[in-house]
């Protein structure tokens, strides 16, 4: 099965900005350098990103097969790179070179600059480092970030159906869907620490779904806070992000930490919750 696995490492801590519209409304910003720079705008609502699937089905990788299928997990770091997004792929010791991974994100206009492979007790992680075509730079926009994290998740599927049972994502994408369904009320854990005299770090554990990274940032920068640097791991069912975020170069406050908990958890239970209301 040819695949291929990234971890997404960015160093230099980037910046998601948000902006100010004429009428005070916030506008989501790109991730972006500490350095100081004028807040920038983000298009999150722009046509969706088509995300292309693995070209050819023939190449199947040579891998463990046992009875008990591993959790898959997908990483993107934005934290340890300066230069490039650093993607991780796992799945037990089942995955091989990811070589129409790879390709797929190719169509995305994507460079893999460097990747390698690491071996420990939980398995073989596929990593590899990822730049834009255009510039050379980093991945700076949430909605190509979750484009790069919906092909990777596709091609696993493609290449190991197994894997469809493990994922959220299988009932979208897989011929099987999980067995079980995550409760996001009871999926759903988000904490907030002071992180030093310039920011705070946000943690957030839910039920994934589809477009779940992109919805998180614009609704952080909805509320003017700033995404200094992030990372979204999808594992399973679940999906984790943590995120380095401040308020107008300060931590965030009790009450503004309060906002921003109430406004997420509200967010993310309203896709159920929207369709039992009607």
């Amino acid at each position: 099965m040819a695949e291929m696995a990234v971890t997404v490492a960015a160093a230099a801590a980037l910046r998601l900005c948000t902006g100010m519209s004429a009428r005070g409304a916030a506008v989501p910003g790109r991730w972006r350098p500490l350095a100081p720079a004028a807040p920038v705008k983000l298009r999150l609502s722009s046509p969706a990103v088509r995300v292309p699937r693995a070209t050819s089905p023939a190449a199947v990788e040579d891998g463990s097969n046992t009875d008990t299928v591993p959790i898959p997990k997908i990483i993107i770091d934005q934290d340890s790179d300066p230069d490039a997004t650093i993607v991780e792929v796992t799945l037990g010791d089942r995955l091989g070179d990811l070589l129409d991974t790879m390709n797929a994100l190719k169509n995305l206009r994507l460079n893999v600059v460097k990747a390698s492979v690491n071996l420990d007790s939980t398995g073989k992680h596929n990593k590899f480092a990822i730049t834009r075509a255009s510039n050379g730079r980093k991945i700076d926009d949430p909605e190509l970030l979750e484009a790069v994290r919906l092909t990777i998740i596709n091609n696993m599927i493609q290449y190991h159906p197994e894997s469809s049972s493990q994922l959220a994502m299988g009932a979208t994408f897989g011929p099987v869907a999980p067995a079980e369904q995550v409760d996001v009320d009871i999926a759903t854990h988000i904490d907030i620490y002071n992180d030093g005299p310039e920011r705070s770090l946000l943690v957030v554990e839910t039920a994934d779904r589809p477009g779940l990274l992109v919805d998180l940032v614009k609704i952080i920068s909805d509320i003017n806070i700033t995404v200094v640097s992030g990372e979204f791991e999808t594992e399973g069912l679940l999906a984790k992000a943590k995120f380095h975020v401040n308020y107008r170069g300060k931590p965030l406050t009790k009450a503004l930490q309060q906002i921003l908990s109430n406004s997420l958890r509200y967010f993310l239970r309203r896709p159920t919750t929207e369709e039992g209301s009607f």
